[in-house]
């Protein structure tokens, strides 16, 4: 099976490259925007590929001709989005619909990366069914994108996550868990939002469920997230626990004082039992994610 992966700089596309780069059933081709950021090279083909050209799609599709497409590359800083909205539309609607032209063209199974985002967050957490209601631009365009895939005639998965959390190499944005982590070793106070909850995602299991969801050709709507349900304030307690940090320098914050440009929806997390069921999805519990974290941070030290 050949498996082509957008997006392979980020922190869900790194992951996907290592779990299918050593994979017998699987030919990968990883793609990006610019030159391949990750130090390992072998066991697959590397395609620099500005998904905002139809062109420059079309061109690696006809080359690779992959069997399946897992869709991860957009532009997720939620307030950039709402800032450049011309550039959120670009990446996020404009570029799902050259993924979905070349899909169809070239007879390609489509796993699609969506968001909790796509929620008004009254209530969580969440089915596959939830009604969605998207509070920001970002969210918005996820939508967007959920929608012409479903418009399409595309066999596809379209796999919703929450809060992804990891460690990459040379990674040009942090995650929760890395900055707390950071911020607290130095002994710097930190401000926490307590009115707004999560099932935070460690990357390889993203990746996993991903893989599963390409493997089997999945198609419809699933839930890929942890299955832990905190209050963020909370899940900030966990990482200074787990790292024996100073809990008492983690202060509460109610989210409408921060100012930012999007708004973020209070409550989602998701019900996953959908994708534990049909596609065999395992996540690891947040502890056990954190120790996986913390053993990357290790090798990359030493």
């Amino acid at each position: 099976m050949k498996i082509l992966v957008t997006g392979s700089n980020g922190l869900l596309g790194q992951k996907l490259v290592h779990q299918l780069s050593t994979d017998p059933e699987v030919e990968l081709v990883a793609t990006a925007r610019g030159a391949n950021r990750l130090n390992k090279q072998e066991g697959y083909v590397y395609h620099s590929m500005d998904i905002s050209s139809l062109k420059a799609v079309l061109a690696v599709f006809e080359q690779e001709k992959p069997d399946v497409v897992i869709h991860t590359a957009a532009m997720t800083h939620v307030d950039q989005c709402e800032e450049d909205k011309a550039g959120c539309e670009k990446l996020n609607v404009e570029a799902v619909q050259y993924i979905i032209a070349a899909c169809s063209t070239f007879n390609c199974h489509l796993v699609h990366l969506s968001t909790d985002f796509i929620f008004n967050g009254e209530e969580g957490p969440l089915t596959e069914e939830a009604v969605p209601e998207p509070l920001s631009f970002y969210g918005e365009s996820k939508l967007r994108a959920e929608q012409l895939i479903q418009a399409s005639t595309v066999p596809a998965a379209i796999l919703r996550t929450v809060l992804v959390y990891g460690v990459a190499e040379n990674m040009s944005r942090s995650n929760i868990v890395l900055w707390a982590k950071g911020a607290l070793e130095k002994g710097d106070p930190i401000k926490v939002v307590d009115d707004q909850f999560r099932t935070p995602t460690l990357a390889e299991d993203l990746a996993q469920g991903c893989i599963l969801a390409a493997k089997q050709k999945a198609q419809g709507v699933y839930n890929i997230s942890g299955s832990d349900f905190f209050c963020i304030i909370d899940m900030v307690r966990e990482i200074a626990r787990f790292w024996n940090l100073d809990e008492s320098l983690i202060n509460p914050l109610d989210s409408s004082t921060l100012n930012q440009a999007a708004k973020r929806p209070p409550k989602t997390g998701f019900i996953i039992d959908k994708a534990k069921s049909e596609l065999g999805y395992k996540p690891h519990s947040f502890k056990e994610g954190l120790a996986i974290v913390s053993e990357q941070i290790e090798a990359q030290i030493n």
